[in-house]
C-alpha cells in the first residue's frame, strides 16, 4: 500500500484555479492572503488551498492556513470533504480534523480517500466509525491493512472483528499483521457469524467491559520473586471475565488488551491462546521477564522466551529462565555461561532445579575455583 506524497504538493498537481496562490514558490504576500481565505475560490478548491498552505515552509503562512481551515463553516467543509480531493489533501485532513467525527465519517465514505488514510483513521476511530468502515467489503479485501487496523482498535466490536476475520478467510486473504489470524480463523470455524447490527451485541458489551477493567495497572517488575499469586489477587475480576470468553475473544484480547490481560492469557490452558499472548506485538521485555519467573506457564512459553534474541539480551530474563524449574534444560544450559558467580552458586544449590542443570552449574564453579 503506497502512502500519498506529503504536502505541499508540486504546483502541477494542484487545481489550476489555486496554483497562483498555492505554489510553494509563490511570493509570501500572495500566500499570506490566500491563507486567510481571501481569494475567490470555493468548495474543494478552497479546502485544498488551505490544506496546501497549512504545510507551507513559512511558519506564519502555515499557522494562518491551519486556523482558517479549522474555522471553515460546515456548509463549506463537509461537502468538500465528500468530493474528489487529492489523496494527499485527504490524508492531511484526516490528521488536521482527527477530533472531528463528522469530517472523518465523510472521509471514510469517500472513494477518493486513499487506503492509507482509511488505515490511519481505523486504528483509533470510534465504534460508530469502525462499523461504517467495516461494511465496505470491497475496499477491505483490496486493502487488508484496514482490517488489521480495525482488529487492533479497542473500539471495534468483537462481533465485527469476527466478521472481518471470516470475510478475509472466506476470500483467501491472510492478515499478516495479526499473528494469531489462523488461530482466530480456526476458533470461529463452524460458528454462526453475526450480521452487522445497529446496537452492539451482549457479547460485544461483555468484551468491552473486560477491556475497561484491563487498565494496564499491572507494572510487571523485574524481580526474583514469582509474583503470580499477587497477580491473581489483584486481577481476580478480570480473570473471571477472561475465563468466560471464547477462544476467538481471548485471541483478540492478546492484541488489544494490556499487560494485566496478557499476564492471565499467557497461562491459559489452550496453547493457541497462551502462545498468542506471549507472541503478541504488545508484549514487552519487562512483561516477558515477569513471565519467565512464573512456574505456572508451560514449557513452550519459556522456550519461546528463551529463543527471542532481543529478550535474552536481558540478564534478568536469562537468570529467571535458569532458576525456573519448568524451563527446558536445553534452553537453560545456553545461558549458564552468562550467570554471575553468586547466581551460579545459588543455582547449584537450588531445590527443584533439574539435576543436569545443577551439575553443570557445579562443574562451572569448580572450573572457576569457586565451589
Amino acid at each position: 500500500m503506497e502512502s500519498p506524497p506529503p504536502l505541499p504538493l508540486p504546483v502541477e498537481e494542484l487545481p489550476e484555479s489555486i496554483r497562483r496562490f498555492a505554489n510553494p514558490a509563490a511570493p509570501k504576500p500572495a500566500k499570506a492572503m490566500a491563507a486567510k481565505g481571501l481569494v475567490p475560490v470555493k468548495g474543494a478548491d478552497l479546502v485544498t488551498l488551505l490544506a496546501q498552505l497549512a504545510a507551507d515552509a513559512d511558519p506564519d503562512v502555515a499557522q494562518t492556513a491551519r486556523d482558517a481551515l479549522s474555522a471553515l463553516p460546515d456548509a463549506v467543509l463537509l461537502p468538500a470533504v465528500e468530493g474528489k480531493l487529492h489523496p494527499s489533501v485527504a490524508a492531511a485532513l484526516a490528521v488536521h480534523f482527527e477530533d472531528r467525527e463528522d469530517v472523518l465519517e465523510r472521509l471514510v465514505q469517500s472513494a477518493a480517500t486513499p487506503d492509507e488514510t482509511i488505515v490511519r483513521i481505523a486504528r483509533t476511530c470510534s465504534e460508530r466509525l469502525s462499523e461504517i468502515i467495516a461494511v465496505n467489503q470491497q475496499r477491505l479485501l483490496a486493502a487488508p491493512a484496514i482490517v488489521e487496523a480495525l482488529y487492533k482498535n479497542k473500539n471495534t466490536r468483537m462481533s465485527t472483528a469476527d466478521r472481518l476475520v471470516e470475510l478475509c478467510a472466506r476470500n483467501g486473504v491472510e492478515l499478516h499483521g495479526i499473528p494469531a489470524f489462523q488461530a482466530h480463523v480456526e476458533a470461529i470455524m463452524g460458528q454462526l457469524i453475526a450480521e452487522p447490527t445497529e446496537e452492539p451485541l451482549p457479547s460485544d458489551l461483555a468484551f468491552t467491559e473486560a477491556l475497561n477493567e484491563d487498565h494496564d495497572e499491572l507494572a510487571v517488575e523485574i524481580d526474583k520473586v514469582d509474583k503470580s499469586e499477587e497477580i491473581k489477587a489483584k486481577f481476580k475480576p478480570l480473570s473471571f471475565r477472561i475465563r468466560e470468553m471464547n477462544t476467538a475473544e481471548k485471541l483478540r484480547l492478546t492484541i488489544v488488551g494490556d499487560a494485566a490481560a496478557r499476564s492471565i492469557l499467557v497461562r491459559d490452558p489452550n496453547k493457541l491462546v497462551s502462545f498468542a499472548a506471549i507472541s503478541s506485538p504488545s508484549m514487552t521485555m519487562a512483561e516477558a521477564a515477569g513471565i519467565a519467573h512464573s512456574k505456572e506457564v508451560g514449557e513452550d512459553i519459556l522456550r519461546y522466551i528463551g529463543n527471542r534474541k532481543e529478550w535474552v539480551r536481558s540478564y534478568e530474563i536469562k537468570r529467571a529462565l535458569l532458576f525456573n524449574p519448568k524451563t527446558p534444560v536445553g534452553i537453560a544450559l545456553k545461558f549458564l555461561g552468562h550467570l554471575r558467580a553468586n547466581d551460579l552458586k545459588a543455582l547449584s544449590r537450588s531445590r527443584g532445579i533439574p539435576n543436569a542443570l545443577k551439575t553443570a552449574a557445579k562443574q562451572r564453579l569448580q572450573k572457576k575455583g569457586q565451589s
